[in-house]
């Protein structure tokens, strides 16, 4: 811990050498889900504004008892920023002492919400996804589509992986870099449809919108597949999503809440939320050849979990700058 009166500022630059890995903070997701079910944690409805169509501003509170993290991350997530050259996700987090209520840490949070949406896709296909799967769809070569096959990368021992992006460049670029950095066969396709058919898992992470126009059609997910929509269900079609043998979420409270302001207007209602399913109280896969899908909206739980392994470990190792409260 730092001085009483003092708080620690981590910049971008500062998380990205803080440095944690995947695989913990899987490791830390795993956990904070499986509390979750449990009813051992706090998280109140995130609140937002909207200043742009299909474009959000979210405050995200939440405490994890066991891991002594409580705080609030304000997030915003604007589509119309690629064209701008910057990042369609930013923001900031702030952690708190949760003995005292005093904030402890202000950190940059686009590389924390990249890396734990990554990791809540490899929770989900930990419990949902058959435990063979060799084989991956990327439908949308950004940010979410490195952090999310990085993240699987480190569950399953993945063969083959296609990739798909709306710029052919885009797909061509990220099937280079990624094949470098994970050691595997990634090609680039030219059809969503080529992404999805025959393939063990499926993640789509494009913008999240409103009234989408989905390309995924019935059919073209595999029996036996798990799917993980990122960006909501702005790529999957109605009776595609009907298909699924189970379909769940990270919290089914935030799923409510965004179905009464118009998203998820075809998607059926989940069976269970992760924190149920990581907690042993509601079934996850039960046969080899079941459909099963997970739309993790993205958590405050996710964050902290997260966030309180940076702080430790940037106190650690010297990093980021002491400001004076």
């Amino acid at each position: 811990m730092i001085g009483k009166d003092k708080v620690l500022y981590l910049s971008r630059k500062d998380v990205e050498a803080v440095d944690i890995s995947m695989t913990d903070i899987i490791k830390a997701l795993d956990s904070m889900f499986a509390e979750k079910g449990q009813g051992k944690v706090e998280m109140p409805p995130k609140p937002g504004i909207h200043t742009r169509p299909d474009a959000f501003i979210h405050a995200m509170p939440a405490y994890i008892p066991s891991l002594g993290s409580a705080g609030m991350k304000w997030v915003s997530g604007y589509p119309g920023n690629q064209a701008k050259a910057l990042p369609y996700i930013s923001g900031l987090l702030i952690l708190n002492d949760p003995d005292t209520g005093i904030p402890i840490s202000v950190m940059d949070c686009t590389w924390i919400t990249a890396k734990r949406t990554g990791a809540a896709t490899a929770v989900a296909a930990k419990y949902l996804a058959r435990k063979d799967c060799s084989s991956v769809g990327i439908i949308a070569c950004g940010v979410q589509g490195r952090s999310n096959l990085e993240a699987l990368s480190c569950l399953f021992k993945i063969e083959a992986v296609k990739a798909f992006d709306v710029l052919p460049e885009v797909a061509k670029s990220y099937a280079a870099e990624m094949s470098s950095k994970l050691g595997l066969r990634i090609d680039a396709v030219d059809s969503p449809e080529k992404a999805v058919r025959g393939l063990d898992v499926v993640v789509t992470s494009g913008p999240i919108l409103k009234h989408p126009k989905p390309a995924i059609k019935a059919g073209w997910l595999a029996k036996g597949a798990f799917a993980s929509p990122v960006d909501f269900d702005s790529y999957w079609q109605g009776p595609a999503l009907a298909e699924v043998d189970k379909l769940s979420t990270d919290d089914k409270a935030q799923m409510a809440y965004y179905r009464e302001t118009g998203y998820f207007q075809k998607t059926p209602e989940p069976y269970a939320d992760l924190g149920e399913i990581a907690a042993g109280r509601k079934p996850g896969r039960q046969s080899s050849d079941e459909r099963t899908m997970s739309i993790n909206l993205g958590l405050a739980l996710d964050d902290m979990a997260t966030a309180i392994l940076v702080y430790k470990k940037a106190v650690k190792m010297g990093i980021g700058a002491e400001l004076p409260l």
